[in-house]
């Protein structure tokens, strides 16, 4: 099925390219590959491009360096990077790179640093400006029509109330005039993203995690059929895979699922890129620049009919809790907004809430916390004890339930919870889009947490469930190139039919299978004994079989620790493991008589028969499903 004709009569595709993408000459094949795809389909292709890995990090050390000597530094390392990467790409000369790249040389000499946020922001987006650079002369190596397009010419910020330069926010209307230039000078262009122009002109900036945002924003004023954000993982996933390996790729989100889960921890994409997307129904993909084959994520319009479930289960660190005690406030109107006006006029936002009659609980916005510095957060907390008692906790890490309707599916999660029994909860909240549930708790206990929830509420669950794909594990298994192994019946294929003759039905065994099978597992290295369980088979010449081979047995009953000692009597007692469940008192005096390891799995009998063990070895079976 075609794709619609976007408003102004031509199809755009924006595709946004993040610091890992733009790093090596590699990816930069795969750029050019899928900018040359847009072109074919006839498609007008723009591409959005962050800095090289680290670079702005570099250029915030740049900016809070006051010391010429330190500064040179770090300009040698930016400028390392980026050459290295020419010379990968075999790029020889780039003109428009060189001419930024001297620009951000003279602002190193002109300007008095450390930098205020007006020249900070100027200095910060020489990241994209030498990516973008450098990124045109790529494309045109691969004979593409390229033209570089400067951010600041195209993007506007939208000033309301207190104007800061590092982080502004810019209107998403469509903008035909801007379509038409760019449609009149070329199909295919490059830009940078995470910048625009201010009110005076000067360089803004879209805060960390801009380039997204940019993405959206010109997706939403060139009226785009498709955004693809392309990064280093092959789309959102069901947890963070490196606290769950087994987290899940989902195939499909609503748009206010996806702005959930990036909202509330999950890294792939910048949380403010899904609103423009969202208003102009502009569909959302993301995908993985090494594996470009892979569909990703797709995030459209949400379907009314979708399963109420969990669909993703996400934390985030670093989380700053504030609790605000008054007595006097119950009853009292207006204690809010005066606390709330607090925070206004210091510049710090609320992220999460919770409140009683006495006592209101807050989450700081995690961006505000971390972009204030010591002395400002100090002179908050002073003017807010003038209000009622505070108390703060820090580096508490929050986990949130992400999905469509949660409060209709509360009962069902009332299970997973238990998880948090014996765990401090600072804070519960619930969220009003009905989209999470989110739980405040110490860091130490957060991994484990998110691990267990995501265990019991999505890998259970998820089946064969269309929105659910493969698993991290999965994608990344490395290929198994083995020759398939044939089974054993399919050699022994005409045996087994003319011994069958006219037998309705049997039970056949295959020695060697079983002796090839016992020998594998006794060659795990992380594995000292293996023992057979007897009641997965008790015959005779199985239980012979698997002695030879060297393994002990594991008995559940009496009768089983009875059998396996008749039938190989010169297996030592040692080799047996019984492991009784609700058996009476006779029966493990009978298996410590028979010389076999009794396994005990509750107190109980430790504490009523103490007798019976003392001075004996034992193997504890511990359920330690209670969290700890």
């Amino acid at each position: 099925m075609s794709e619609p004709l976007s408003r102004f009569g031509r199809q755009w595709l924006v595709m946004k390219f993040g610091g890992s993408s733009v790093s090596s000459a590699q990816r930069w094949t795969t750029i050019a590959e899928q900018a040359g795809r847009g072109i074919k389909s006839g498609r007008h292709v723009l591409i959005v491009v962050s800095a090289l890995t680290g670079v702005t990090d570099l250029l915030t050390g740049l900016a809070d360096e006051s010391r010429q000597s330190g500064r040179k530094g770090i300009l040698d390392e930016i400028a390392i990077r980026h050459r290295r990467l020419m010379q990968d790409l075999a790029l020889g000369s780039c003109p428009e790179f060189e001419d930024r790249w001297q620009e951000l040389a003279a602002l190193n000499l002109e300007n008095q640093f450390p930098l205020n946020a007006a020249s900070r922001a100027g200095l910060l987006a020489y990241g994209e400006l030498l990516s973008s650079a450098l990124g045109k002369r790529v494309l045109q190596q691969f004979e593409l029509p390229v033209v570089l397009q400067d951010a600041r010419h195209c993007l506007h910020a939208a000033v309301q109330g207190v104007h800061n330069p590092l982080t502004v926010r810019c209107l998403d209307h469509a903008d035909p005039a801007l379509e038409e230039q760019l449609a009149d000078q070329s199909q295919l262009h490059i830009t940078q993203g995470f910048i625009v122009s201010g009110p005076d002109g000067e360089t803004c900036l879209l805060g960390r995690g801009g380039s997204d945002t940019s993405a959206a924003l010109f997706a939403a004023r060139l009226q785009a059929v498709a955004l693809e954000i392309w990064t280093d993982v092959p789309g959102m996933f069901t947890a963070d895979p490196r606290v769950v390996p087994d987290a899940r790729l989902l195939n499909n989100l609503g748009y206010r699922e996806a702005q959930e889960l990036a909202s509330m921890g999950a890294k792939v994409l910048h949380p403010p890129s899904i609103q423009p997307a969202r208003r102009h129904r502009i569909p959302v993909y993301i995908k993985d620049t090494q594996r470009p084959e892979f569909a990703g994520t797709c995030i459209s319009s949400e379907d009314r009919e979708a399963q109420a479930q969990v669909k993703g289960v996400v934390s985030r660190a670093g989380v700053t809790l504030i609790s605000m005690e008054n007595p006097a406030m119950w009853h009292q109107a207006g204690f809010l907004a005066d606390a709330f006006t607090v925070f206004k006029q210091h510049g710090f936002s609320v992220d999460l809430i919770s409140t009683s009659e006495s006592t209101v609980t807050v989450s700081l916005d995690p961006e505000s916390a971390e972009n204030s510095d010591g002395a400002r957060f100090d002179a908050f907390i002073e003017e807010l004890t003038h209000l009622c008692r505070v108390e703060l906790r820090r580096d508490c890490v929050s986990i949130s339930l992400v999905g469509n309707s949660i409060r209709t599916i509360l009962g069902k999660l009332s299970g997973a919870l238990d998880v948090f029994q014996d765990r401090q909860v600072h804070l519960v909240t619930q969220s009003a889009n009905d989209l999470n549930l989110t739980l405040v708790v110490d860091a130490e206990h957060a991994d484990s947490l998110v691990r267990k929830l995501h265990q019991l509420l999505i890998v259970s669950h998820s089946g064969s469930r269309a929105e659910f794909g493969p698993s991290w594990i999965e994608l990344n298994r490395p290929v198994d190139k083995a020759v398939k192994r044939i089974a054993w019946w399919e050699t022994h294929a005409n045996a087994l039919i003319e011994f069958m003759g006219g037998r309705e039905s049997a039970y056949v065994y295959h020695p060697e299978s079983m002796r090839s099978a016992a020998r594998q597992l006794q060659s795990l290295s992380s594995v000292n004994r293996v023992l057979y369980a007897v009641k997965a088979n008790d015959h005779e010449r199985v239980l012979r079989l698997m002695a030879q081979e060297g393994l002990g047995f594991d008995c559940v009953s009496l009768a089983e620790l009875e059998h396996v000692q008749s039938v190989v009597p010169e297996l030592s007692p040692e080799k047996i493991l019984f492991t009784p469940n609700f058996a009476p008192r006779e029966e493990y005096e009978a298996g410590f008589a028979k010389g076999a390891r009794i396994t005990v799995d509750n107190s109980w009998i430790l504490n009523q028969w103490p007798s019976v063990f003392k001075g004996k070895d034992i193997f504890l079976r511990l359920d330690l499903d209670s969290g700890h």
